[in-house]
């Protein structure tokens, strides 16, 4: 079970950090995810990390501006997000996946449909 928190309503140019904490599963063992939905469109990856974080990838909207990163020992994976903009106004969700480690996973990762393990989204509305 993944359970997401620390949205919230926000300016433009403030910053947010969101939670994602795991239960009933080894978390080391998943490619952890954090993905968006805006109103009215489809769910877009925002950032993937690996297994020990020492990977991690951006969209190219959120990157230099958002950080990913997770802490195997409190089974929990974060969202740093700096100088938020309207745009970035969305339901996120963060997600788990089961990878084989081989040279491929990092281009698998992006996609949604290898993620089995889904928690709940957190509302994030940024204001101009």
């Amino acid at each position: 079970q993944l359970q997401a928190s620390g949205g919230g309503l926000v300016q433009a140019g403030d910053s947010l950090r969101l939670s994602c904490a795991a239960s009933g599963l080894t978390f080391s063992n998943y490619v952890m995810g954090w993905f968006r939905q805006a109103p009215g469109k489809e769910r877009d990856l925002v950032a993937i990390i690996g297994w020990t974080g020492s990977t991690s990838y951006y969209a190219d909207s959120v990157k230099g501006r958002f950080t990913i990163s997770r802490d195997n020992a409190k089974n929990t994976v974060y969202l740093q997000m700096n100088s938020l903009k309207p745009e970035d106004t969305a339901v996120y969700y963060c997600a788990g996946a089961s990878l084989r480690l081989d040279s491929t996973w990092y281009l698998r990762a992006r996609s949604q449909n290898v993620y089995g393990h889904w928690g709940r989204g957190t509302q994030v509305t940024v204001s101009s």
